[in-house]
């Protein structure tokens, strides 16, 4: 298999025009991965992807992540069959629970115990897209509903502790990781996913190793963009947790030039490519990029979706 058909590129921004211009760009020169967040006011990456559908042949797309709490798994896995439709076979759901901080500010929805909320979530969306029915009920979920057809659209979680990558070992058709180090994914997170998985008598599902890139010559200031960047998800406490567990503690959101290396691929051409090949040495399936807020990103991002489609 080429590098690049398992390598990624997470995107963003607020003008679809724009964002659907970048993903029919990144198809153009080589790319096979595009993956999309979400917010509560961000772009529907779903919708964008319906677009996105028609005016792109073959390249895959992903959400990394779809929040639960927000919507019903049924209403989200009618959205997903709906996009999967248009170019069946191209699209990855990636779903998570988020964060309390954003859950309960925001939709004042509490968030005890997300693990079991999440299991219960892929429970239903892994019923409905492997075998067409579903029909379950529990404390948190009730569904019930006949699709014409299963859909087979993987279902992937967002994973940062070990419990949680255990847990996907058990349920999920993927692990996402995001800002996470690789010395923690390949020593923790990777042990727990196959143990999770061997308790379930089923394979290891893939992991999506989520890391930051840049092309910009300035190291000291590729850091420094990494740092301010990461310091807005280390004041999360899932994300504190995981860092923590990775020997990378954080401090009222204050990230150690350490911590920022750690999370970072950054170089030249060749540096790049060489890192990214140590995260599939090292027993990773995947890796998904998102560049570094440093420099003009506009070219940035050019050159790196020009390097990984020759990959």
């Amino acid at each position: 298999m080429e590098l690049r058909e398992r390598i990624g590129f997470s995107i963003g921004g607020t003008d679809i025009s724009h964002v659907l211009t970048t993903i029919e760009n990144a198809e153009q020169v080589g790319v096979r991965q595009i993956w999309m967040t979400q917010g509560p006011t961000s772009l529907d990456a779903l919708t964008v992807y319906a677009a996105a559908m028609s005016r792109t042949q073959s390249i895959r797309l992903g959400t990394s992540i779809v929040p639960t709490y927000p919507r019903h798994p049924l209403a989200l896995m009618q959205q997903a069959y709906t996009v999967d439709t248009l170019s069946p076979g191209r699209l990855r759901l990636g779903v998570g629970t988020s964060h309390r901080p954003i859950i309960e500010r925001t939709y004042g929805d509490l968030m005890p115990r997300p693990l079991s909320h999440l299991k219960s979530y892929v429970s239903v969306l892994h019923q409905a897209s492997h075998h067409g029915s579903v029909d379950y009920h529990d404390e948190w979920f009730t569904a019930r509903a006949q699709w014409p057809q299963a859909p087979r659209i993987p279902i992937l979680v967002a994973t940062l502790g070990e419990s949680a990558y255990h847990q996907a070992g058990m349920i999920s058709d993927g692990a996402i990781s995001w800002n996470t180090p690789l010395s923690f994914l390949q020593h923790t997170a990777l042990p727990a996913l196959t143990a999770g998985a061997h308790a379930a008598n089923r394979p290891r599902p893939p992991l999506v190793a989520h890391a930051w890139i840049s092309l910009h010559p300035d190291a000291d200031a590729v850091i420094a963009a990494t740092r301010e960047t990461v310091s807005g998800y280390a004041r999360l406490p899932f994300y504190a947790n995981m860092f923590t567990a990775a020997d990378f503690a954080v401090h009222d959101g204050v990230v150690d030039p350490a911590l920022a290396q750690a999370l970072v691929i950054h170089g030249d051409e060749s540096a790049i490519r060489d890192r990214i090949v140590q995260f599939f040495a090292c027993g990773i399936d995947e890796v998904l990029l998102s560049v570094v807020n440093v420099g003009d990103i506009t070219d940035i991002q050019r050159r790196l979706f020009h390097l990984v489609g020759r990959m």
